[in-house]
């Protein structure tokens, strides 16, 4: 049987940045990969079809427990869904919830986790959400926040922005990559060839750069532009609205960097995010 490869990030981290690179660096097609068929490689662990083929009761019937229990159902269900191991996104905390733990780790080959700057992450998820700074600058710092379940997802375990991070990449250990948001921006030979060594692949330089431009920002959101992005929000205008690194320099408030540092700062200096450069 085989077993999932996380790819592993909080809302707005560059998940689908990720996973539309590894279906251009697998399929290497003539043309960018259509990212709205970006499943066809990567599925999502939140779908509700995973759980709806464990209970046939109308979903609005099942409790917090019912699904925190189907949940190693539903990744047996991966498992079995191809003979290689198969990419799953995630936006959980890989934490315990309800006495049952969000990700199996004897299902788990490994993971990718991608890690970018709150204060940027603040500014993504505020479009997302259609929330306001302040408003998301709590959602980030909520030990208890996630999303509901309705018809088309199962509920999600985010907790803060700090407690999600600390649960993938804390303590680093075999079969865990993480990658900085910044670093795929500023330096991507590097850092996605790096990915590429950790997956125990060897592409050629020149299929490497062809999937990190099918994957670039500026790619996607023409995509987005011409057919649209069945991922993007109800609140937002655009799902690839900018993508820049900084942002917050332009659009916090000092008052709203020191409240953010004071929640995250143990996880910011971490990954070098905190002093502010």
């Amino acid at each position: 049987m085989s077993k999932i490869i996380w790819l592993a990030s909080y809302p707005k981290s560059g998940n689908t940045w990720m996973r539309a690179f590894l279906h251009n660096l697998f399929r290497d097609p003539d043309e960018a990969y259509d990212i709205n068929k970006i499943t066809d490689l990567s599925i999502s662990d939140s779908s509700i079809d995973w759980y709806r083929a464990q209970d046939k009761r109308d979903w609005a019937e099942w409790s917090a427990v019912d699904v925190a229990r189907m949940r190693r159902g539903a990744q047996l269900a991966m498992c079995r869904l191809k003979p290689d191991d198969v990419f799953v996104k995630t936006h959980n905390a890989s934490v315990v919830f309800l006495g049952y733990p969000m990700m199996h780790q004897d299902l788990t080959a490994g993971a990718i986790y991608i890690v970018r700057n709150p204060l940027d992450v603040c500014i993504s998820l505020s479009h997302h959400y259609g929330t306001d700074l302040d408003t998301t600058i709590d959602i980030l710092a909520d030990p208890s926040i996630g999303s509901k379940t309705n018809d088309k997802i199962v509920y999600e375990v985010h907790k803060s922005w700090s407690i999600h991070v600390d649960s993938w990449t804390n303590p680093p250990r075999p079969g865990l990559a993480v990658l900085r948001y910044e670093d795929m921006l500023n330096n991507p030979i590097k850092t996605f060839g790096g990915l590429t060594q950790f997956l125990g692949l060897n592409p050629p330089r020149k299929r490497l750069e062809r999937a990190i431009e099918r994957a670039s920002f500026k790619t996607l959101r023409r995509q987005e532009d011409q057919q649209g992005f069945k991922e993007k929000s109800p609140f937002a205008k655009k799902f690839f609205r900018d993508g820049r690194a900084g942002q917050w320099r332009e659009l916090l408030t000092p008052a709203q960097i020191d409240k953010m540092a004071n929640a995250h700062k143990e996880q910011m200096q971490r990954f070098g995010y905190w002093p502010l450069r």
